[in-house]
C-alpha cells in the first residue's frame, strides 16, 4: 500500500500534473463513509502540488434514504431512467444536502469550495418511446466560471442538477456530468470514487463472489468488454466503464475507477504505477509493441550511435536477433523510432531494464519514460520484487525520471554480476523495488 511518507515517488509525477486538472467525481455514498475526511486531506494535498481539483458528486444513496424517510418511493435514483416532479424534489434536497457537506469538509481542510450554476440542461426528452419527464442531459458546461475558480484556488463542486435558460431544474446522472466537465476543463485525469474495488467481471458461469477485477484497460479494450462481455460486469461497473470509455474517447487521456472507502487510495492511483482500481487510457502505449525478429535490424541501426559512444552495451546483430524476443520497440507511424529490452532473473524475483535508446529525432518528447514505465509494469507482472539497469553516462536520468536509486554489483542477480564483471565497463548500478 502507497505511503504518504514516500515523498520520492510522489516528487516523480508532481512535475507532469502541477497546473493541470483533475475531475473527480464522488459517489454519495461515500459522504457517509469513515474515509471521507481524508479524501478531502487528499484533494488539499492534490491542491498543495498545484494541481487543480473540480469535484463532481451524486446523490442516489441520500435520495434513496430520503426516500425512505419521507415514505415515497423514487422514480429513478441515479439519473438516468424517469423523473418524476417528486423524485425531482428529493435530488434537490439531497444533492444539496452533500454539496453543502463536501463545502463544510472543505473548509475544514483549510480549502475554499464554492457551488455554481455551471451546468446548462436540457430535457432528456422521449427514449424508445418512454418520456424521461425532468431527466436530463448536459447541454454545456461553463468552463469560464470554473476555469475561473480554479484559477483562485476554489474548489467547485458539482451536484447532479442543471437549469436551462427559462429556470427548470432538470435531474442529472453524474458519472455523466463528470465527463462533460472533465472534457470542459481539459482534465488530464478523471477519477470517479466509487464503492467499487473498481471495474468488476464475473467470468463465465461463476458467481458474485468469483469476481475479477480489471485493472488496466485501453479504451478498445473496454469497448470490447462493453460489447462483448457486458453480461460478465456488474450494473454498477457497466455505467462506470461507459462513461470511461466516452471520457476517453472525446479526450480524457486517464480515466480511474477506485475504492474511495480506501485509506490513501486516492494518492495510490495517482501517484504509483500499479494504482489500486482500474485505469481507462487513450492508446498511448499502442505505439509500444513487442520486437519481431525482422525489428532486429533497425534496433540495431537505432543503438549504433550509443554504442559507439560508449552509452549501451555493445551488442552485435546476431545478438540482437537471439533475445529479439525481450525487446520492446516504440513506433511513430509504424515506424520503430526507440526501444528497451527486459530480462528477467526470475530464480532471484529481479528484471533489467536495458538497451533504452531513443531515436535523435524524438528526443525531449516523453518517448523514454513511457518506455520505462511500460518495461516496469511489465517486470511486476512477471513477478520481479526489483527492477535494475545499468549506466555509464544516465544515470542521473534513471534517477530523476525513472525513479531509481544507486545501488551496487552486490544488487545484481548472480548471472549478471559475473557478466558486468567480465565486461570492464564499471557501469553505475541502479535499482528500484516494485514491491
Amino acid at each position: 500500500m502507497f505511503r504518504l511518507a514516500d515523498l520520492r515517488q510522489i516528487l516523480h509525477y508532481v512535475p507532469q500534473y502541477r497546473e493541470r486538472t483533475f475531475v473527480i467525481a464522488l459517489d454519495g455514498a461515500l459522504v457517509e463513509d469513515a474515509n471521507f475526511r481524508n479524501l478531502l486531506l487528499d484533494i488539499a494535498l492534490l491542491s498543495s502540488l498545484r494541481i487543480q481539483v473540480a469535484l463532481v458528486h451524486g446523490a442516489g444513496h441520500q435520495i434513496a434514504q430520503l426516500a425512505a424517510a419521507v415514505g415515497n418511493t423514487p422514480s429513478n435514483l441515479d439519473g438516468t431512467g424517469i423523473t418524476d416532479d417528486a423524485t425531482l424534489q428529493l435530488a434537490l434536497t439531497a444533492a444539496n444536502r452533500v454539496t453543502h457537506e463536501i463545502l463544510e469538509g472543505l473548509s475544514a481542510t483549510d480549502l475554499r469550495g464554492a457551488c455554481g450554476n455551471a451546468l446548462v440542461a436540457h430535457p432528456a426528452g422521449i427514449l424508445q418511446g418512454v418520456d424521461h419527464q425532468l431527466t436530463g442531459r448536459v447541454e454545456r458546461v461553463d468552463a469560464r466560471l470554473l476555469k475561473t475558480l480554479l484559477e483562485h484556488d476554489v474548489v467547485p463542486v458539482i451536484p447532479p442538477l442543471g437549469c436551462d435558460g427559462e429556470g427548470n431544474t432538470y435531474r442529472l446522472n453524474s458519472d455523466a456530468v463528470a465527463v462533460e466537465v472533465a472534457k470542459s476543463l481539459q482534465a488530464v485525469k478523471l477519477i470517479y470514487l466509487t464503492t467499487l474495488p473498481g471495474i468488476m467481471r464475473r467470468g463465465p458461469g461463476t458467481t458474485n463472489g468469483d469476481e475479477e477485477l480489471l485493472r488496466q484497460l485501453t479504451v478498445d479494450e473496454a469497448d470490447t468488454i462493453l460489447k462483448k462481455q457486458r453480461d460478465e460486469l456488474t450494473a454498477a461497473s457497466v455505467s462506470k466503464l461507459t462513461q470511461a470509455v466516452r471520457a476517453a474517447r472525446e479526450g480524457v487521456p486517464r480515466v480511474h475507477i477506485i475504492d474511495g472507502r480506501v485509506e490513501e487510495g486516492l494518492l495510490a492511483e495517482v501517484f504509483s504505477n500499479e494504482g489500486i482500481g482500474t485505469l481507462v487510457h487513450t492508446n498511448e502505449y499502442q505505439a509500444i509493441r513487442k520486437a519481431h525478429r525482422k525489428d532486429a535490424r533497425n534496433i540495431h541501426t537505432l543503438i549504433k550511435a550509443s554504442m559507439e559512444n560508449e552509452e549501451l552495451l555493445p551488442r552485435t546483430l546476431a545478438e540482437i536477433e537471439s533475445r529479439v524476443d525481450e525487446f520492446f520497440v516504440f513506433e511513430v507511424d509504424r515506424r520503430p523510432v526507440a526501444c528497451v529490452a527486459l530480462h528477467l532473473y526470475k530464480d532471484e524475483c529481479k528484471a533489467e531494464m536495458a538497451c533504452v535508446c531513443v531515436d535523435a529525432n524524438f528526443e525531449n518528447q516523453g518517448i523514454g519514460g513511457r518506455l520505462m514505465q511500460f518495461v516496469e509494469a511489465q517486470a511486476r507482472a512477471a513477478g520481479a520484487g526489483e527492477l535494475f539497469c545499468l549506466s555509464t553516462q544516465a544515470f542521473n536520468y534513471f534517477v530523476q525520471k525513472g525513479g531509481f536509486r544507486l545501488g551496487a554489483t552486490d544488487d545484481l542477480p548472480s548471472v549478471r554480476k559475473q557478466r558486468y564483471q567480465a565486461s570492464g565497463r564499471r557501469s553505475q548500478v541502479l535499482t528500484k523495488k516494485l514491491v
